[in-house]
């Protein structure tokens, strides 16, 4: 790609092109507060972009340009802010959850809530009970919990308004649970792509009223945020899963699209604009992945082969649920001889009518397949052949960092502190691989605002670029904390959820 001498972002038609696309979104997904919140994962429309322009901190640390910071207990959901007021969770004890809201401009406690969580399941060291991001306007707070449901509280005071109990996630991989509710319009959506009752549930967000549910018993186990794509004036949500991308309609729930691009499972968040979705995905087989997680284990036998009792023993304490078994080993289980093994695994863990990604090979053999592509919004049934606008496989995504959209650009951060740049028209790389300053480990996705990018690292460095066509790198700095949380930006300051605190940086100004 030619070097670009100039150090201005775009055209600025871009800008103000993207600029207004974005706000317009972010409108169709607020009903009250200001657009430049910063209301659920990744802000508005889960795309890690805000609209406001005021100025961001480009050098800070644990004490260096902090406005304020607060311990809020072990977790990796990030911080909302609305209406002036941030909220935010955290495992306060090992079988308390609290969900605490906080002044944004001086840090001082509102309120805080406390549950007692019950049992809970083991989890993956890198996760956490307190995974759950809230969604937030100016009078309402959306928090998710595996065990308590979906509740809704009071934003000003913490008062409870309603509650929606949901079937507690069952997932043999202990990643365990990770998913959001997410706003859209007068909706409240969350989405739980789990091993026993995946579904996609669409709640009033006034009163809590069920307004509709689709059963996603065709999907396996994702981690993929609803989004809202506008195509010609018409709202869509969209939402990835296991082997297709689908378009709902808003109000009625109605599978209105489906493109089958997808592989065996997602767990990152697409991007959209202009009516087109962006996504990259990253997936293995399914058959290899089993056999790592259950028969390769310190509890498993490691003989090329699952049983039920491998599988209880994976789990420890956990138990499987009968229901899972007799869908995975009734589906597979094509001898009857009580394993699960070659072909009978992929055959379990895959629905017959969505028989997407690597299918098994040999232990060990099948690697991650990995894929960015485009997919215009809007059509009727399989648009797979009519809507995929490109699609490239490449060895620069990431399993769980979102892709990033820029003006003009793709944008993807790849652990090991990779970047790479894709053209939107074509797909094409324009820029990379390279590496940036910090190659850490990285989850949480980039975010930007006030020309800059932020990308949080797990070793707690947040590395700020310029967003300029090369983006060059202007800063590291170190928290001092393991960063998993996705940064969250409000109104001139940056709130950086570390594993056990929450901190507030803004520029030296606007202290």
């Amino acid at each position: 790609m030619p070097v670009n001498n100039t150090r201005c972002s775009y055209p600025q038609i871009a800008i103000v092109t993207f600029a207004l696309s974005l706000l317009l979104v972010s409108l169709c997904t607020q009903s009250s507060g200001r657009a430049d919140d910063w209301p659920q994962f990744r802000g508005p429309n889960c795309s890690g972009n805000s609209v406001g322009t005021a100025a961001l901190p480009l050098k800070f640390s644990a004490t260096e340009n902090v406005r304020w910071t607060q311990p809020v207990g072990d977790g990796i959901g990030s911080a909302v802010a609305a209406a002036g007021r941030v909220f935010v969770s955290g495992m306060t004890a090992p079988r308390q959850v609290t969900l605490a809201a906080f002044d944004a401009l001086s840090g001082k406690p509102l309120w805080k809530r406390q549950w007692n969580t019950g049992s809970l399941p083991e989890v993956h060291q890198t996760n956490s009970h307190a995974s759950s991001t809230p969604a937030a306007d100016e009078h309402r707070v959306h928090f998710y919990f595996s065990t308590l449901g979906l509740l809704t509280l009071d934003a000003a005071t913490g008062a409870d308004l309603w509650k929606q109990e949901l079937p507690v996630p069952f997932f043999v991989f202990k990643w365990g649970a990770g998913m959001s509710p997410v706003l859209c319009e007068n909706l409240v959506l969350f989405c739980q792509d789990d091993d026993l009752n995946p579904a996609l549930y669409a709640f009033d967000r006034v009163t809590g009223q069920l307004r509709w549910k689709d059963d996603r018993s065709d999907m396996a186990v994702n981690y993929s945020h609803p989004i809202v794509n506008v195509v010609d004036g018409r709202s869509e949500i969209v939402v990835a899963g296991t082997g297709l991308l689908i378009g709902y309609d808003p109000q009625t729930g109605h599978r209105r699209w489906h493109a089958r691009t997808l592989l065996r499972n997602i767990k990152t968040t697409p991007v959209c604009r202009d009516g087109v979705i962006y996504l990259s995905v990253q997936s293995g087989g399914i058959a290899n992945q089993w056999l790592v997680a259950v028969d390769q284990a310190e509890t498993g036998n490691r003989d090329g082969r699952i049983d039920r009792t491998e599988t209880q023993a994976c789990l420890g304490t956990t138990p499987v649920p009968e229901a899972f078994f007799k869908r995975t080993f009734g589906r597979g289980d094509k001898n009857g001889d009580g394993f699960l093994e070659g072909r009978e695994l992929d055959l379990a863990f895959l629905h017959p009518d969505n028989f997407a990604g690597a299918e098994f090979t040999s232990l060990g053999d099948a690697a991650a397949e990995e894929f960015v592509m485009a997919v215009r919004g809007g059509g009727t049934g399989d648009v797979t052949s009519s809507h995929l606008l490109w699609k490239h496989a490449t060895r620069h995504t990431d399993h769980i960092v979102s892709p990033f959209l820029l003006e003009d650009r793709l944008l993807l951060i790849k652990s090991g502190g990779i970047c790479t740049t894709r053209n939107l028209q074509t797909g094409a790389l324009e820029d990379g691989p390279r590496r940036i300053g910090n190659a850490g480990t990285y989850f949480a996705s980039p975010v930007a605002a006030d020309g800059k990018i932020f990308l949080a690292a797990e070793n707690g460095t947040v590395t700020v670029l310029e967003n300029s066509r090369q983006f060059p790198q202007l800063a590291d700095n170190d928290t001092g904390d393991s960063i998993i949380a996705t940064p969250s930006i409000h109104r001139g300051t940056l709130l950086l959820r570390t594993r056990t605190q929450l901190l507030c940086v803004a520029a030296p100004a606007a202290q």
